[in-house]
Parts: C-alpha cells; sequence; structure tokens
C-alpha cells in the first residue's frame, strides 16, 4: 500500500526531531506550511515552550498583497527580528519533513536575511 503526502512527511518529520532539539540559547525554528498559509514558530524543546512565532494570518500581512513565496520571506524576515529583540542569534532549522523549496526555502532565505544564522 503507497504511502498518502501526509503520512510520508509524518514519518521524516519524526525522523528530523530525533536529530534535532531546540534550547532557548538555540531554540528549533519549526515550519508548517498549508495551502493558504506560513507559520514559523522558535521552539525551546527542553521546557517545552514557544519563544516567538510569526505567521502569515498576522494582521501586518493579512492585508498585503504578495504571492506566497514573498510572503514566506517577509515572515522568516519579521520572526528572525523577533527573535533578535529577546537575544536568539543561532537556531536549528526544522523543516518538518517538507522539501527544502519554494515556501521553505524563502521563509529560511528571510529568516537569515533578518539575522538568525543555522
Amino acid at each position: 500500500m503507497r504511502l498518502t503526502k501526509n503520512k510520508r512527511r509524518s514519518r521524516i518529520k519524526n525522523r528530523i526531531r530525533k536529530l534535532i532539539s531546540g534550547t532557548k540559547d538555540h531554540p528549533r525554528l519549526s515550519v508548517f506550511r498549508s495551502n493558504k498559509e506560513i507559520y514559523a514558530q522558535l521552539v525551546d524543546d527542553v521546557s517545552g515552550s514557544i519563544l516567538t512565532s510569526s505567521s502569515s494570518i498576522e494582521k501586518e500581512f493579512a492585508k498585503s498583497k504578495l504571492d506566497k513565496i514573498k510572503m514566506a520571506a517577509s515572515v522568516g524576515k519579521n520572526l528572525a527580528e523577533k527573535a533578535v529583540k529577546i537575544g536568539v542569534k543561532n537556531v536549528s532549522f526544522d523543516r518538518s519533513g517538507y522539501l527544502y523549496h519554494g515556501r521553505v526555502k524563502s521563509l529560511a532565505d528571510g529568516a537569515r536575511e533578518g539575522g538568525l544564522k543555522f
């Protein structure tokens, strides 16, 4: 029986999560991508808390008429600015089983442009 896209992504995600773990000083940048929106958050896996997050459904992005790839870049840049404010510069990038291409790559490039290193 063939795997569906979501089950395949879930398997890859679990495999990646075994290797990547975030701390308060070096959090995990987790990405979720839906058909319309993109979400990113910095996770401290030790305490199980979210340090900061950004998504394309925030008010500042909802009114802009950007395409999805440019929107992902601006979400990444916004997340990086929030992270720098709380004193985080180094992160581990968790692509959550998605290919490093398109919106996921654009978000990562925007985060790098905003000042994050990974």
